[in-house]
């Protein structure tokens, strides 16, 4: 079988085109710049969210599966109306050509920002109600919506939302954590002590090969994360171990950070860093898919493999 690969350039489609192809399936992957990916296989030009149908529909001969990965994330450039284009117009054309010209799955790399915004603190699972926050969620939301719209009711397409991921070539928060981490700054633990989930791109990966190819009927969407949340300050010091770096984590009262915070305009600022946002796997778990479990030995090995490149 064959399935459409989006986005395979991108800290977690690299890793689902590994995953899939070590499984047995063939892949052709649509892109952007399919120019860059001559020795990568079968590799379309991926139509924008403007292009007609036939453009669409080209893309799924012979495919069985569509791994949809390609999104516009946090970029402080980008209006509503490209968030709107890229993550949720696209999406809705690339699942409507899907269901129509091979009937097979759809599955859709969401995030927890479609449901709950950076400064939610709570546990995050399948039930709860969408909130999403920032225009970037929005989209994302919007985007499965449309998609379980496409497939007008039937179990093959679901949305599969993400928690924070990490991995060679990461970006935002979790890439900026670990520069911190590289630094000697003493940090103030009180300030760190909200519990995360996260996630490596190679387990996201590996949901993703679980719901290609798990018999039975998909549910709209599932959650993934870590077996295990983790509190900023043990991210921060697993980074740190990696690095060779001790943790210069001090006790200090959180109201004085608050009340700075608050003279300064940055209450969401501090409310999203002192959040805790747990993500629920258990429907995925429930249907044979292992969370990962060692994600401070991961995450040190990762700051490890870091410092050895910079060398």
């Amino acid at each position: 079988m064959k399935v459409l690969v989006t986005g395979a350039t991108g800290l977690i489609g690299r890793q689902v085109t590994g995953r899939l192809r070590q499984a047995g399936f063939d892949i052709r992957i649509a892109s952007r710049w399919p120019e860059r990916l001559q020795a990568a296989g079968e590799v379309f030009a991926l139509p924008g969210a403007d292009a007609p149908d036939d453009a669409f529909l080209a893309l799924m001969r012979e495919v069985s599966h569509v791994v949809h990965c390609a999104a516009l994330n946090s970029d402080r450039n980008a209006s509503d109306a490209d968030y709107q284009a890229a993550n949720a117009t696209l999406t809705a054309r690339l699942a409507k050509a899907t269901a129509a010209g091979c009937g097979g799955r759809f599955i859709y790399l969401s995030s927890i920002r479609a449901v709950a915004g950076p400064g939610f603190s709570g546990t995050i699972n399948e039930t709860m109600a969408p909130a999403p926050q920032c225009a970037y969620g929005r989209s994302k939301r919007e985007g499965e919506i449309r998609m379980i719209a496409a497939y007008a009711g039937r179990p093959d397409a679901t949305a599969l939302r993400l928690p924070p991921v990490y991995g060679e070539g990461m970006r935002g928060n979790m890439a900026s954590l670990m520069r911190l981490a590289d630094t000697a700054l003493p940090l103030p633990a009180s300030a760190l002590a909200s519990v995360r989930s996260l996630i490596a791109s190679d387990t996201a990966a590996g949901a993703v090969l679980h719901l290609v190819s798990r018999p039975g009927s998909l549910h709209p969407a599932y959650v993934a994360g870590n077996a295990v949340p983790l509190a900023t300050s043990e991210i921060l010091a697993a980074f740190r171990r990696g690095f060779s770096r001790p943790p210069r984590l001090f006790p200090m009262p959180a109201m004085p950070l608050r009340l700075a915070a608050r003279l300064l305009g940055m209450q969401a600022s501090w409310q999203a860093l002192t959040a805790t946002q747990i993500c629920d796997p258990s429907l995925l778990a429930s249907e044979g898919w292992m969370p990962e479990t060692d994600t401070l030995g991961r995450l040190e090995e990762l700051a490890r493999k870091k410092a050895a490149q910079a060398r």
